[in-house]
């Protein structure tokens, strides 16, 4: 199987290096000229644009920031759309609008292309190790069959349901992370400014139902004032505004997540749009006057 990847970017490269580690044909697309240089060394071949690529493999996997690139890549100028055939299938493995995933796929489906959208969980460093959670949607014989490609980048890949699926579920996720980074750092300044030791506190709850994947996480990241970034804020702002035009969409509102963008966009406002979403606490910290890193 020869497989096509487009956007080599923070997440893409690692997860293309996996594919080809895993013994796939692999050709690339990006613009960075070292980065396709170091893919080659890998035994990969380089093209210049999605509709070369489009016609030289089986499936194309494409990894973009946001809509707009993917809907670019899929049907501009150049596109894949132009030379691909009735066998090409695209995995959009970009967190993207689950709407827009629906509108890329109608107009690919005219040529005869399937798509699948299946944006991934982990951030950089599961990336590295292939072990992300991929959450996919689209034709679930389409997805059975390029299940064991999914997986040399995972270590979960889920069915979720019809295409726009996969994007659903991972808007959901990130609202859920959102909200309960949110929690930490509002629960953590609340216990420094009582008067008790925001760690002692942390240690003492961790073990209870209020412990978390995302309080391990990033209670131990506030506590050290550490915001480099494993997902920025730049980033989780992105998937707040699908998950809000998505809920919109279908006429939900959704206040959480409302609040924790507005949260964001103060923590944008003050430059710190690339720090890590545990940096979050420092919207508590500049309106409580209160700091909880030791």
């Amino acid at each position: 199987m020869k497989v096509g990847f487009i956007g080599l970017g923070i997440m893409g490269r690692p997860m293309a290096k996996n594919v080809r580690k895993a013994g796939y044909d692999l050709i690339v697309n990006t613009l960075e000229q070292k980065t396709i240089d170091e893919f080659v060394a890998l035994g990969a071949e380089s093209a210049k644009s999605a509709a070369e690529i489009a016609s030289k493999v089986d499936v194309i996997i494409t990894m973009l920031p946001n809509s707009p690139q993917v809907r670019d890549v899929c049907l501009g100028k150049g596109g894949i759309i132009e030379t691909a055939t009735d066998k090409t299938v695209v995995i959009d493995m970009s967190s993207i609008d689950p709407v827009a995933s629906k509108e890329i796929s109608a107009e690919l489906a005219k040529k005869g292309i399937e798509m699948l959208d299946c944006p991934v969980s982990g951030g950089e460093p599961k990336a590295i190790d292939g072990t992300l959670s991929v959450m996919c949607g689209g034709k679930k014989e389409v997805w059975e069959k390029y299940y064991d490609l999914l997986k040399t980048m995972a270590g979960s890949v889920v069915y979720v349901g019809p295409i726009g699926s996969g994007n659903v579920a991972k808007l959901a996720n990130q609202m859920i992370v959102a909200c309960n980074i949110g929690a930490v750092a509002e629960a953590l300044t609340f216990a420094k400014k009582a008067g008790t030791d925001p760690e002692l506190v942390y240690q003492a709850i961790r073990g209870g139902l209020a412990g978390s994947t995302v309080l391990d996480a990033k209670a131990p990241m506030m506590l050290a004032g550490n915001y480099k970034p494993g997902f920025r804020i730049d980033l989780h702002i992105k998937d707040l505004t699908n998950a809000l035009n998505a809920a919109h969409a279908i006429n939900m509102p959704v206040p959480m997540t409302a609040q924790l963008m507005e949260v964001m966009q103060e923590l944008k406002n003050h430059g710190e749009g690339a720090n890590d979403h545990s940096d979050i606490v420092k919207y508590y910290e500049r309106m409580t006057g209160t700091s909880i890193v030791k």
